[in-house]
C-alpha cells in the first residue's frame, strides 16, 4: 500500500477506534456514575452533533490551507479529548470529552478529500472503500475487544482513555513525519465555512449533491440507532459481559473490513454502482431488522451470584451463528452503499471544493448520528426491539430515495461499462 494511504487509513482508524474502544464500556460507565441509558446515548449524539458542526469547517479549511495541517490539528484535539475521558468520573466530564472528540473527528472529511486528490474518478469507490471500509471494519474488529480488555485488566475507564491518547500521539507523529500535502494548489482566497447550519441548508440547494446528502443522512440515522443500542441489548437481554460484547463487535469489524476493504471492487464488477446502491439499502435494512430476533437460547437463564449479580457464561455457538446472519447482511450492505455515495460526490466536485463537499457530507452523516441515538434512547426505553425494527423500516425510505435519484439525477462513471455504470 502507498505510504500516504497507510497514514490516512491509520488516521481514520484512530478516529473510529476512539469511538469503538468505548462501546462495550458505555453500559458499565452508565452504571458507575448512575446515569440512565438514554442519557449516555445522548453523549453519543453530542459527539455526532460536534462532528456535524465542525466537519464543514475542517473541510473548507483543507481547501484553503491544505489537507495536512487540518489533519494534524484535529488529531491533537482528539488526543486532548481522550485525556479528559481518562478523568471522567461523572456524566459531565463524559459530555466534555465527547464534545472535544467530536470537534477533532471532523478530520475524516480532509482525509476523504486527500484520497480523492490522489485517485482517478473511476477508482475512487474502490479506494475509498479500502481506506474507509477497512478503517471502520478493523476499528470495530479490535476497538471493542481492546476496550473491554483494557477496562477489565489495566485500570478501568482511565486506562481506556490513556490507551486512546497513546494511539493519537502515534498517529500524530506519523502524519507529521510521513504524510506530504496532496493539494498542490490550495486556494488561499477560498472562504472557510464557519456557518455549518446555514451551509447545510445551502448545500441542499445544490442539485449536484442534494439527493446524495439526503440519502446518506437517512441511511446513517437508521444504522446509528443500532450502534448505540446493541451493546445494551447484548448486555441486558443476552447477558453478555463487557469482554463478550467486545468479541461480538470484533466479529462485526472483521466482516466490515473484509466486505469494504476487499470486496467493494468485486461488487462493483458484479453489479455496478447502481445495483450496489439498491442492494446496499435492502441488505442493511434486513440486517438491522433481524438483530432482535436472534434466539436467546440457553442465555435466557443465568445463575446469580451471592452478590445478586448474574454470573458470566461462555458465548455459545448457536448464539454466535444466529448473530452472524444480520451482521453479514449489514456488512455487505454497507460495503455496497457507503463507498458508492462518497464516490458519486467526489466525481461531481471540483478540485477546490472537494474538501468542503466531503465536509458537508460528513456533516449530514453526523446529523444522522445525532438523530439516530436521539431516537434510539426513547425507543429502547419503550421496547428493546424497537430501535432495530424502526431502523429497518427507515431503510425502506432510503431505498425509495435511491430509486428516485437513479431515475432523475444519476450520472454514470465516465468510461464505465453499462454494468459498472
Amino acid at each position: 500500500m502507498d505510504r500516504r494511504l497507510f497514514i490516512l487509513w491509520f488516521t481514520i482508524f484512530i478516529d473510529l477506534i476512539g469511538f469503538t474502544l468505548f462501546i462495550p464500556v458505555v453500559p458499565y460507565f452508565s452504571e458507575a456514575v448512575g446515569a440512565s441509558e438514554d442519557l449516555v446515548m445522548m453523549s453519543v449524539a453530542l459527539f455526532s452533533l460536534m462532528v456535524f458542526l465542525c466537519s464543514p469547517i475542517w473541510g473548507s479549511m483543507s481547501d484553503r490551507i491544505g489537507r495536512r495541517p487540518v489533519i494534524i490539528v484535529s488529531i491533537a484535539i482528539t488526543a486532548i479529548s481522550y485525556i479528559v475521558f481518562s478523568y471522567a468520573t461523572s456524566i459531565v466530564l463524559l459530555f466534555v470529552s465527547r464534545f472535544l472528540t467530536g470537534i477533532g473527528s471532523g478530520n475524516i472529511a480532509a482525509a476523504q478529500a486527500y484520497v480523492s486528490d490522489m485517485t482517478e474518478p473511476k477508482d475512487r469507490a474502490k479506494r475509498l472503500g479500502l481506506i474507509l471500509g477497512a478503517s471502520f471494519g478493523l476499528a470495530f474488529a479490535f476497538g471493542p475487544a481492546i476496550g473491554g480488555y483494557v477496562f477489565h485488566n489495566m485500570g478501568g475507564i482511565a486506562a481506556v482513555g490513556w490507551f486512546a491518547t497513546a494511539l493519537c500521539v502515534l498517529n500524530l507523529l506519523g502524519v507529521i513525519f510521513m504524510l506530504p500535502e496532496s493539494l498542490k494548489n490550495p486556494d488561499a482566497k477560498r472562504p472557510i465555512n464557519f456557518k455549518p447550519v446555514a451551509s447545510t441548508f445551502r448545500a441542499l440547494k445544490d442539485l449536484r449533491f442534494r439527493d446524495i446528502f439526503i440519502i446518506g443522512f437517512v441511511y446513517i440515522t437508521a444504522f446509528s440507532m443500532m450502534n448505540v443500542s446493541i451493546a445494551f441489548l447484548w448486555m441486558q437481554r443476552y447477558n453478555l459481559t463487557v469482554d463478550q460484547t467486545g468479541i461480538m463487535f470484533s466479529m462485526v469489524g472483521v466482516l466490515s473490513a473484509v466486505s469494504q476493504g476487499a470486496l467493494v471492487g468485486v461488487f462493483q464488477r458484479w453489479w455496478g454502482e447502481r445495483r450496489m446502491m439498491i442492494y446496499g439499502c435492502i441488505l442493511v435494512g434486513l440486517g438491522l431488522a433481524l438483530i432482535p430476533f436472534v434466539p436467546i437460547g440457553e442465555r435466557a437463564s443465568v445463575t446469580m451470584g451471592a452478590d445478586g449479580q448474574p454470573l458470566s457464561i461462555d458465548l455459545d455457538l448457536a448464539f454466535v451463528l444466529f448473530s452472524l446472519v444480520p451482521m453479514i447482511l449489514g456488512a455487505v450492505g454497507n460495503a455496497c452503499l457507503n463507498p458508492s455515495l462518497v464516490s458519486i460526490l467526489s466525481r461531481k466536485s471540483g478540485p477546490h471544493e472537494l474538501g468542503e463537499v466531503m465536509g458537508q457530507n460528513q456533516g449530514f452523516s453526523s446529523l444522522g448520528r445525532v438523530a439516530g441515538p436521539a431516537m434510539a434512547g426513547p425507543l429502547y426505553a419503550m421496547g428493546m426491539d424497537l430501535p432495530f425494527i424502526v431502523g429497518g423500516v427507515i431503510m425502506i425510505g432510503t431505498l425509495a430515495l435511491v430509486f428516485h435519484y437513479l431515475r432523475t439525477s444519476y450520472t454514470p462513471i465516465v468510461g464505465a461499462s453499462e454494468r459498472g455504470a
